[in-house]
């Protein structure tokens, strides 16, 4: 049940044209016969707007697990391209064997509070990425992950290390086995 309060919020977030939106953000992700991997990927990019899983001629089921997560299937772009193709002002890229921690989840939703103008002046964010190798956690390294749509420094289907980034708390948890 809407109040008062929440209508005239309402109205002001949908018609005032001197508000700023909170920025959205696109998960990319370049897949190949990751069928059984990219759904816990997937499942945790909830604070994400949009999600674009590219893939590289995959001959498993693994746009059919993109479509069951609401996923727009993209085929063989390199990440400018990628990039190009989505519909929010920033980037989070994602192996199909990682996934989001809570504690990286809240800093993305928190991320998310801030108004557009609050977030263009920074170039890149690093998140730390802890792998899982045999049951034991690795220390985790930072990875420039959270980059604006228009990046253009790529290293593979990464966004190259990018050291003036902002570094936000959480981990990405990549994992060997699926």
């Amino acid at each position: 049940m809407f109040s008062v309060g929440s209508i005239a919020l309402c109205s002001l977030l949908c018609f005032d044209d001197s508000f700023s939106l909170m920025p959205a953000i696109t998960a990319i992700l370049h897949t190949h016969n990751d069928e059984l991997r990219l759904g816990r990927a997937l499942e945790t990019a909830r604070p994400c707007d949009e999600i674009l899983v590219v893939d590289h001629g995959s001959v498993d089921a693994t746009a059919q697990v993109a479509r069951e997560y609401g996923a727009t299937i993209c085929a063989g772009l390199d990440s400018h391209a990628a990039a190009q193709c989505a519909h929010h002002p920033w980037l989070l890229f994602l192996q199909p064997n990682e996934s989001i921690s809570e504690a990286l989840e809240a800093s993305l939703f928190e991320w998310k509070l801030y108004l557009t103008e609050d977030v263009e002046q920074i170039s890149a964010c690093s998140l730390f990425v802890r792998e899982e190798n045999a049951g034991v956690w690795s220390e985790p390294i930072p990875e420039t992950r959270l980059v604006p749509s228009n990046w253009s420094v790529w290293d593979g289907f990464l966004p190259q290390p990018w050291r003036a980034s902002m570094l936000l708390q959480g981990d990405i948890l990549r994992f060997r086995e699926p």
